[in-house]
């Protein structure tokens, strides 16, 4: 998918600046494109410029100007969002098709469309007025993440075994002491590491230096032995597949469900991404302060990182054990 070919020049201004100026992933940029196509495509539904019978996912956004996105208003946005919730197909492979997407997902586009009219206004100032400032988003969900406990995590990485044991523990290893992404995991490079840290290229290509310690160092230093005698020294890539190339994020997501199962855990209720929620609950249980954590994390907002702090149940458990009504018993002969 190429924005540049698919996209109105208005709309392609727009993902150009998040790509250059902002520094946002291909994939970010890739995300707000199809959010945006998506929008326009039912604008065009919505006023009559396109049949409602006609192959949505045909229809074409390319005459999408500026008078077109000006005129927009809340109440076409709030029907945009009833047909995200009713409307709108999220399993197409299914025999019976799947209807309504999350909220979740919702308020991400919703998130999409607002970014698009603050560009608008405030940065390209094309338009004077924005017609979505007093745009509500749909209540999302707060649910605490789920993570492995200190004895599960031992578990897992004793359960390692295999024709990649090596990388395979290491990847693990890092996923649970630092806390990485797994995009951060893939993109790795050997000359990344250097002895007590690794450079890891974050989000929005931000640099940040990660500490490691015994345990860590370890795993990769006995990771790049076997590394060496079998990886081409042209292929920059830590960790690499059976083909000896950059390992994918799918390769990733699959060892980790086997090494899962292999520790006898649930795989439906753990993954890769809640490995680095294990790394961020166990160093926020063990001292780590929010502040530092978020640093670890290469989280931009320190309320991203906030979430974890409810994690720990320790002072719930203090106080409520210092309720004078805790060691209470009623009387046991009325």
């Amino acid at each position: 998918m190429d924005y540049r070919q698919e996209s109105p020049p208005i709309l392609k201004d727009f993902l150009m600046y998040h790509e250059t100026i902002k520094g946002h992933s291909s994939k970010t940029v890739d995300e707000y494109f199809l959010d945006l196509r998506t929008f326009f495509r039912f604008l065009k539904i919505e006023r009559g410029i396109v049949a409602r019978k006609a192959d949505f996912d045909e229809i074409s956004i390319m005459d999408v100007d500026l008078d077109f996105v000006r005129n927009v208003t809340l109440n076409e946005v709030y029907n945009f969002l009833t047909f995200l919730a009713r409307d709108r197909i999220v399993n197409q492979r299914s025999h019976y098709k799947e209807y309504g997407l999350s909220t979740t997902t919702r308020a991400r586009k919703i998130a999409c469309i607002r970014s698009f009219y603050k560009y608008l206004t405030v940065k390209a100032k094309l338009l004077a007025e924005n017609p979505v400032a007093d745009l509500d988003s749909p209540k999302t969900p707060k649910s605490l993440p789920r993570y492995l406990t200190l004895e599960e995590s031992r578990c897992l990485l004793n359960s390692v075994d295999g024709n990649n044991r090596e990388r395979d523990y290491c990847i693990l290893c890092i996923f649970l002491n630092c806390g990485l992404r797994i995009s951060e995991i893939v993109g790795l490079n050997v000359t990344d590491y250097h002895g007590d840290i690794l450079r890891i290229v974050g989000k929005g290509n931000k640099e940040r230096i990660v500490y490691l310690n015994e345990s860590t160092k370890r795993a990769i230093d006995n990771w790049l032995i076997v590394r060496k005698n079998t990886v081409p020294s042209r292929e920059p890539a830590m960790f690499v597949s059976n083909r000896r190339t950059r390992i994918s994020r799918e390769t990733v997501h699959s060892m980790v469900k086997t090494n899962l199962m292999r520790a006898g855990l649930d795989s439906t209720q753990y993954s890769a991404h809640k490995l680095r929620h294990t790394a961020a609950t166990l160093m926020l249980q063990n001292g780590v302060d929010v502040r530092t954590l978020q640093e670890v994390l290469g989280h931009e907002h320190l309320n991203t990182t906030q979430i974890y702090t409810h994690v720990d149940s320790s002072e719930l458990r203090i106080a409520a054990a210092a309720n004078p009504l805790a060691s209470f018993e009623p009387d046991k002969d009325k």
